[in-house]
């Protein structure tokens, strides 16, 4: 099963947008808002090998990047690989 991961902020469009086409997919993923939760900015960017923006896409604990990259990959023909669709 693909695990996707996305660290957001809730007033972010970008964040919503991404949201939007993985539910779109019907893929399954876990949010971490670090608007309410402050504390997990920094694993976030940790993990982002330092991108500090939101959002933050992991697919299985592969670093996608944001929105746009992952909006880039789907125009590529290549997100449903990824996400074994």
């Amino acid at each position: 099963m693909t695990e996707v991961v996305i660290y957001t902020k809730d007033y972010c469009p970008f964040c919503h947008r991404a949201k939007a086409l993985l539910d779109a997919k019907g893929v399954t993923y876990t949010e971490y808002d670090i608007g309410q939760r402050p504390e997990l900015r920094e694993q976030m960017i940790e993990k982002a090998n330092g991108g500090y923006t939101v959002p933050q896409i992991f697919i299985n604990d592969n670093h996608i990047g944001g929105c746009d990259d992952m909006m880039a990959i789907e125009a590529k023909g290549e997100l449903n690989a990824l996400l074994n669709l």
